[in-house]
């Protein structure tokens, strides 16, 4: 091959690397090919491609190669490079200039040496130590500095031991050599420059989203873990969807941008929640608004006792004249009576307020009962109820703490969800961000909310959110209004939903059969809450729905 030949091939091969740079999205990656391709295209023996410090003063060595010793660190090799850093000044202040990687960033040039053994002006005793200690023998170094497209250097690029193509003789860099390497270093820092800045908009993007989430949490502390545990649970789930190898699932998979897609769903698939009453989110019991209004009821309580102590009395002092010991007793013992009947009415409510499980009929009926048989004075002598509507229709709650004004109110954060995350304009690689959080609260058969579709015009992703949501809001242990429930009753909770239409029955078969539920309960659930699932039974009730 001529050397005209031979110049048109490399700059074939150039173009080619350049293409492949633009479409690296790993730094670590990006930067170890930055680093082979200009081995390649010098036929260099070995090089290390050093990177500025943040602090801007030191080179720091990132990746280091040689093909002849079969040295490979940095980068994704998983081996660091234990060498110190190269400063660019010497205590004093001065530039380094006796280490040429230094030199070419402090004098912007690139730096081409035939023969390290007979440069002057620069210190080598380290590549000679090396050589000394492995036999072998730095001769040729070909040092070129990376920069950005605002002149800022990154980094340098040192390659060593430039190789003759037809005898391997180790000989000096060509010129062809140096306008290659030069050419790809400026590609090069075009790619890192820009993946970096994709890195930093992701970084900050991330960090955005956190912060939302950190208001939801600052607002409510009941909420903010489940923030970050179903974005966590929907990744388990859908990776261990792409495990599998046959049924529905079979061909579902992803790529790196599906995964940081999903992520950030699920990492704003509540962000609405910021614009829901903080009274709503953290209602505890059922009086709860800015505090358990129980305690109003229990003061009206003890007005109750002391009026019926104050009319025994009045009774009592009516019989002083003449004395009538029994008739006495028989008046207190009817207070006594009445205390205990009081005693045990507050009692009752003070536990309907608590909700929880479902409360019966006759227990509703109970408090409509006593609204309308008590009654009290307030200061004014103004005769009032002994419960007011408000406070019957909340203790009368069948489920929960939340009265049917109060759950929309609560549900409307989908819809502001939704709302939020369908106006911001999103990058081709997250366009689905609004359907995959926005779909959380639908169900396979249509009766979700806020849109009511059916499950296959929802997406997998989705739908796995759906079933994460669900199964962090049975196990949590953080809810003011409820204990976090075990693994077992969970899934047999999940279940009935999955036979009923709520949840995919196929996405759920996954979460038992993989095991996601036993990885989530180890990575965020109390040792309290892991029980023995029988799985099985479970799955094999779920499948005969199927």
């Amino acid at each position: 091959m001529n050397p005209a030949q031979d110049v048109f091939r490399r700059l074939e091969q150039l173009n080619q690397i350049g293409a492949a740079l633009s479409k690296e999205r790993d730094i670590n990656n990006l930067l170890e090919s930055i680093l082979i391709a200009a081995m390649e295209l010098t036929r260099a023996d070995g090089g290390t491609l050093y990177l500025m410090s943040e602090e801007r003063d030191a080179l720091n060595f990132t990746i280091m190669r040689n093909n002849s010793m079969e040295i490979a660190l940095g980068g994704t090799t998983g081996r660091d490079i234990d060498l110190p850093s190269l400063p660019l000044r010497t205590p004093d202040g001065k530039p380094n200039d006796s280490i040429v990687a230094v030199w070419a960033v402090m004098n912007d040039r690139t730096v081409n040496i035939a023969d390290a053994y007979e440069e002057a002006g620069f210190d080598f005793s380290g590549p000679r130590r090396f050589d000394d200690r492995m036999k072998y023998r730095s001769k040729s170094f070909l040092n070129v500095v990376l920069k950005d497209h605002d002149s800022e250097i990154l980094g340098v690029l040192q390659l060593i031991n430039a190789t003759d193509h037809d005898t391997g003789v180790t000989v000096a860099f060509s010129q062809a050599d140096q306008s290659l390497a030069e050419s790809l270093a400026s590609q090069a820092a075009i790619a890192l420059t820009t993946r970096r800045l994709i890195a930093q908009q992701e970084a900050l993007f991330e960090s955005f989203i956190g912060m939302i989430n950190a208001a939801i949490d600052e607002k409510s502390p009941y909420t903010g873990g489940h923030c970050q545990r179903v974005p966590a649970l929907t990744m388990m789930l859908a990776e261990a969807a792409v495990e599998c190898s046959e049924g529905p699932l079979a061909n579902f998979h992803m790529s790196d941008k599906d995964r940081y897609e999903l992520k950030i769903a699920g990492l704003l698939h509540d962000c609405g929640k910021i614009t829901t009453p903080i009274h709503v989110v953290d209602k505890a019991t059922k009086l709860q608004t800015i505090f358990d209004r129980i305690e109003m009821i229990e003061t009206r309580y003890e007005v109750f006792k002391r009026d019926a102590k104050i009319k025994a009395l009045e009774q009592i002092l009516a019989m002083r004249e003449p004395v009538d010991v029994a008739g006495e007793a028989k008046v207190m013992g009817a207070v006594d009576a009445a205390y205990l009947a009081l005693n045990d009415e507050f009692e009752f409510l003070r536990r309907s307020n608590t909700g929880g499980e479902a409360m019966k009929l006759e227990d509703q009926d109970r408090v409509r009962d006593i609204a309308k048989l008590r009654q009290w004075q307030n200061r004014l002598m103004i005769v009032k109820p002994g419960l007011s509507d408000n406070e019957v229709e909340n203790l009368t709650i069948k489920a929960g703490t939340l009265t049917a004004l109060e759950r929309q109110e609560i549900n409307h954060h989908i819809v502001a969800t939704i709302k939020m995350l369908e106006a911001l304009p999103w990058p081709r690689h997250l366009t689905r961000v609004p359907e995959f959080a926005g779909g959380h609260h639908e169900r396979m058969d249509g009766k979700g909310y806020p849109r009511g579709i059916k499950g296959e015009d929802m997406s997998l992703q989705a739908r796995m959110m759906a079933v994460a949501d669900i199964f962090e809001a049975l196990t949590a242990c953080d809810r003011p209004y409820k204990q976090g429930m075990t693994l077992s009753k969970s899934l047999e909770i999940l279940s009935n939903f999955a036979k009923g239409g709520h949840v995919d029955p196929e996405l759920f078969e996954v979460f038992v059969e993989k095991g996601v539920y036993l990885k989530y309960g180890k990575a965020f659930l109390q040792e309290s809450q892991i029980d023995q699932v029988d799985v099985d039974r479970i799955l094999a009730a779920v499948r005969a729905q199927m």
